[in-house]
């Protein structure tokens, strides 16, 4: 099995789906078999379930997505000091009245 990194995976997968759909299109359009339109609905439901799960992927890779920049990364890095000072004596004062 050959490596391929998420982004070409889901074009491919995404080609592949559309080309599916197009086919089962085509079977409904043309066809008066309940039979086969039936199957058609379903291959294209399937290939509907599919292209969800690679959305998830996708957003779970981050595709498209600019990273993210860090809140904390803009800030002072002495102001988040004593921010994390401030939650600090806060907490013990909590502890403190838990012990009484």
């Amino acid at each position: 099995m050959t490596q391929t990194t998420i982004p070409a995976w889901c074009e491919t997968l995404q080609a592949k789906l559309m080309a599916a759909i197009d086919a089962a299109w085509a079977t409904i359009e043309s066809s008066d078999d309940p039979v086969a339109i039936r199957k058609a609905r379903d291959k294209a439901k399937a290939c509907g379930e599919l292209a969800t799960v690679a959305r998830k992927v996708a957003a779970l890779v981050g595709l498209g997505q600019p990273k993210p920049i860090a809140a904390g990364a803009l800030a002072d890095p002495a102001a988040t000091l004593t921010q994390a000072e401030h939650a600090l004596r806060a907490l013990e004062q909590l502890k403190a009245r838990r012990r009484r």
